[in-house]
């Protein structure tokens, strides 16, 4: 019996050694299976998304569908939604078990990604499309900064573009009386700017016209026959197409749309208001907030911020902050001399920086980067610069458009931080590095979390004061300027969309707690009023970095290194603030116990 045992028990030891390695590998093929699957379908919704969104295909550099835009129609709205859902469900039925991090994240996020984008449509948030800052009449006029102008292809896929914003237009006024019918206005006082943008961007003719930036200058490649042929193609789609489409927009809006917009300022005011500035925390800054938490930290904040600027200001010889800085207001070397003026000094903050960066950091971005001055045709009503990306191979670099407008009444206090934000260490090196890294896929590549993107810049001004920049105590008072508004927009954003606050209370506030420039002050509260939610991101995302760093220097200790916690947070790409939290913590457990693999994945 003993023997027999023995030998049963062998046998039975031989098939499960058989069996064990038969089973690891039916898992390793379903685990494969798996992953390969969500790879597929990652890039199904990828191409999807590219055919939908032609803008934002030219964008990143994916030119297949240069000569159209998006259907911006009612129905083809409704079964974009519709292919979201389906795309959702297909997803979510992926098992993400076993999946390595960036693989379960890719699900995670597109999961994400595809849930607010149905809610937003169930919000009907799109039913808003014209505004005086981010408004489609100011981004389809600007979108030759963009496209592509090296042969003659694509000349002539920008002029068939131009010569269907006459059906883009009629979409734009179908959602606009939808929008009206919803009772889903904006305020009655921006419409009347988006008449008078509208109406500016039409009036000069031909080559004069804002959309003939092409024609300025063709390749040499192009033959001179070839150059006179798309020339007249290109005048006769802008004097016969897309002047008198504008025109259409603004007789539209000044005849029978405006006099509904809304005459309260707050998202409060519309039938789902409380609802829409929910969703537009949350989508915005990636947090779970409410308006009142964010009210009060943005009035801790300012106080903050003011000391510090006061212990500036009387260290100048001011007897206080508010005679400090109407003190710089009168200042004659605080003005910059001219336009050309103010793009050699963001040139030159930028020169500076560049070979400083490695101090900080071990990620670097290849892409290259320009300034430009902004279009004159939208100066009044922007901020002082914002940045636009290049492409991921580097045939266009990225851009800092720096507002030269009215620049009498500008200041250069605030200069050096805004390159720095805009530029390096900022979104160009962001959002840059995050096109640069080869094993994620393109949709993360080219994300876009407000709270992280903004943040991550906001963040960036100070790490100028790290590497011994800011040596003029009026730009650093400057920098501190601009640290101050974005904590005053956590007041101001939640002030006007959550409490009722006017116009005019904005202002008054502004003009008590910011040292900006006026045409600033006033560009910047008609933003804050037409995109509730954007603004709050720069100071939540600066927050939380500031907060992930202190915590890995306290945890790790002496294991910290400044140059590992930058590439930690930039080697993910865009991430809601949430995510960036978990990930930061996995990062530091694995510092900790020295797996060094899994710290610099």
């Amino acid at each position: 019996m003993g023997c027999k045992r023995l030998a049963a028990m062998a046998l039975l030891s031989i098939t499960a050694l058989t069996i064990a390695p038969q089973k690891q590998a039916r898992a390793a093929a379903s685990l494969d299976d798996r992953r390969d699957a969500l790879n597929k379908l990652l890039d199904e919704q990828w191409q999807y998304t590219m055919r939908e969104s032609p803008e934002w295909a030219t964008v990143i550099g994916d030119y297949r569908y240069n000569d159209r835009w998006s259907d911006l129609s009612l129905a083809h709205q409704a079964q974009q939604n519709e292919n979201a859902k389906k795309f959702l469900a297909r997803f979510e039925a992926i098992d993400a078990t076993g999946f390595l991090e960036q693989d379960r994240l890719n699900k995670e996020l597109m999961v994400r990604n595809l849930k607010d984008q149905i809610e937003g449509y169930e919000l009907k948030t799109f039913e808003m499309p014209v505004d005086q800052i981010f408004g489609i009449q100011l981004q389809t006029a600007r979108f030759s900064a963009v496209a592509p102008f090296d042969s003659v292809k694509h000349y002539q896929d920008y002029i068939a573009r131009l010569n269907a914003i006459p059906t883009m237009m009629e979409q734009v006024i179908e959602v606009l009386r939808q929008g009206e019918k919803d009772r889903l206005m904006p305020p009655r006082y921006l419409l009347e700017k988006v008449i008078v943008q509208c109406r500016s961007i039409a009036a000069p003719a031909g080559a004069k016209n804002a959309f003939a930036q092409p024609l300025a200058k063709f390749p040499t490649a192009i033959s001179a026959a070839d150059q006179r042929r798309l020339q007249q193609a290109m005048v006769a789609a802008i004097d016969h197409k897309v002047r008198p489409s504008y025109v259409k927009l603004a007789s539209f809006i000044e005849t029978e749309y405006a006099h509904a917009g809304r005459t309260e300022e707050g998202i409060w005011s519309l039938p789902n208001g409380e609802a829409l500035y929910r969703y537009a925390i949350r989508t915005q800054t990636t947090t779970e907030k409410s308006a009142d938490e964010i009210y009060n930290l943005g009035l801790a904040q300012v106080a903050e911020i003011e000391n510090m600027q006061t212990a500036i200001a009387l260290k100048l010889g001011a007897m206080d902050l508010k005679f400090f800085r109407e003190s710089l207001k009168a200042n004659p070397k605080l003005t910059p001399a001219s336009r050309e003026d103010i793009l050699n000094r963001y040139r030159a903050y930028l020169a500076d920086m560049k070979p400083e960066l490695p101090k900080l950091f071990g990620l670097l971005p290849k892409a290259q980067l320009e300034v430009a001055s902004m279009e004159q045709f939208r100066e009044k009503e922007e901020a002082a610069a914002e940045y636009m990306t290049g492409t991921p191979d580097g045939s266009r670099p990225g851009k800092v458009f720096v507002n030269t407008g009215d620049y009498r009444h500008r200041s250069t206090v605030g200069m050096e931080a805004t390159a720095y934000h805009e530029g390096i260490p900022g979104h160009h090196m962001q959002i840059s590095i995050a096109q640069e890294l080869p094993l994620l896929p393109p949709f993360r590549q080219h994300g876009f979390y407000s709270a992280y993107t903004e943040g991550w810049a906001l963040y960036s001004e100070r790490l100028g004061k790290e590497l011994g920049f800011y040596q003029d105590p009026y730009s650093d008072f400057g920098r501190l300027n601009l640290e101050l508004l974005r904590a005053c927009r956590l007041v101001l954003d939640t002030g006007v969309h959550a409490k009722h606050w006017t116009r005019e209370q904005m202002v008054q506030f502004f003009h008590e707690h910011s040292g900006e420039d006026e045409p600033d002050v006033q560009a910047e509260t008609d933003r804050y009023i037409a995109a509730p939610g954007q603004a709050l991101a720069y100071k939540l995302g600066q927050l939380k970095f500031l907060e992930l760093r202190q915590r890995a220097q306290e945890q790790l200790g002496e294991k910290y290194d400044v140059r590992a916690f930058h590439d930690e947070m930039l080697n993910g790409g865009a991430l809601p603030l949430d995510v960036l939290d978990a990930r930061t913590n996995q990062w530091i457990a694995d510092v900790k116990m020295g797996n060094e693999s899994r710290a610099k994945r």
